[in-house]
């Protein structure tokens, strides 16, 4: 019997242990498939897959942006040829149309000239800029290198002499240096503008002489003019394209220093006075609280003739007889 009790019990723990280990193998099958399902969705885009991406997306930018510069290219000659014109033909003209031409086309080239030293002079000028608004960008993010100081000795003003600016000599002073500056600046302009159209003239040249020239010549130089206005605009568009490049980058660097941290510009504000709204609106109040305004006007003649006469009526004579004597006087005087 205990045999019997004994294997009973052993075949009832095996069984036990038996659905334990099946229903762990159901788990274990079940967890192994959800993470290959998981690898499978990751692993999609596999090493050689990306690669490829890679290169396709490369191929379609380059393509891109191969349209986008011939479309620029195609865009800047359309622009310089309508500027340019065709060149002149002079085959069957007389001298003085020839002459009118090359003088045309020699005021052209000078004009042009003035405009592309004007557009290099704004270049350099917003690269100045540039720099300056870069260096104070690198300063407010904390790259900035401090200066090597010159020493200055602390006792050096205690001992000057006080009191020796009084305020007409300041005022004198300040005149003074006005004038110089105004004197200066305008020295400065005159060198400037001689400095201007000496570098136009020695880049434009004296014009050609044609008169004794033979037709050949003369269509030679017409050919050079042509090319040459050709090549100004060509270069005055890129000055042009480069002046609004920077102007942008000038935009975006002054948006940069005005955002980071503790650099923000206030805006300038109109000066408004606190009580005047305080007052419209205590108007509009008294306004909605005129009872007079509101009041209805009545016309006191529609009701006052019947008691006149009848207050007259009741008038004693003698009263009357004064009444009629005052209107005779009256009446004697006018």
């Amino acid at each position: 019997m205990a045999d019997d009790e004994r294997k009973r019990i052993e075949e009832a723990k095996r069984q036990k242990q038996a659905e334990i280990d099946r229903k762990r193998a159901e788990v274990r099958k079940r967890l192994e498939e959800t993470a290959k399902a998981k690898k499978a969705k990751k692993g999609f885009m596999t090493p050689e897959r990306k690669k490829k991406l890679r290169l396709l997306l490369r191929k379609k930018a380059a393509e891109e942006l191969k349209k986008e510069q011939e479309r620029k290219a195609a865009e800047r000659r359309r622009i310089i040829d309508e500027r340019c014109g065709k060149a002149k033909n002079v085959d069957d003209a007389n001298e003085e149309t020839v002459k009118r031409v090359l003088k045309d086309y020699h005021a052209r080239i000078n004009s042009l000239e003035e405009a592309k030293f004007d557009l290099e002079y704004a270049v350099k000028k917003k690269d100045f800029e540039i720099a300056d608004l870069n260096s104070q960008v690198n300063d407010l993010r904390g790259k900035f290198q401090k200066p090597t100081l010159k020493k200055v000795s602390k006792y050096e003003n205690k001992f000057a002499k006080k009191g020796f600016m009084t305020p007409e000599r300041k005022k004198k002073l300040r005149l003074l240096l006005r004038k110089k500056a105004a004197e200066e600046l305008k020295k400065e302009q005159e060198r400037k503008a001689a400095e201007r159209k000496r570098i136009i003239d020695e880049r434009c040249g004296k014009p050609k002489n044609v008169e004794d020239a033979n037709e050949d010549t003369i269509k030679r130089v017409l050919k050079d003019y042509h090319e040459r206005i050709n090549s100004l605009e060509d270069a005055k568009f890129d000055l042009e394209y480069a002046v609004k490049k920077k102007d942008y980058e000038i935009d975006d660097l002054n948006s940069l220093v005005n955002n980071l941290p503790g650099k923000f510009q206030k805006p300038t504000l109109k000066k408004v006075s606190k009580y005047e709204n305080k007052f419209a609106k205590l108007q509009k109040k008294a306004a909605e609280f005129n009872f007079r305004n509101q009041l209805k006007v009545v016309k006191k003649k529609e009701f006052s003739l019947e008691e006149e006469d009848k207050e007259k009526s009741k008038q004693p004579e003698w009263s009357k007889k004064g009444d009629e004597k005052k209107v005779g006087e009256k009446e004697v005087e006018a």
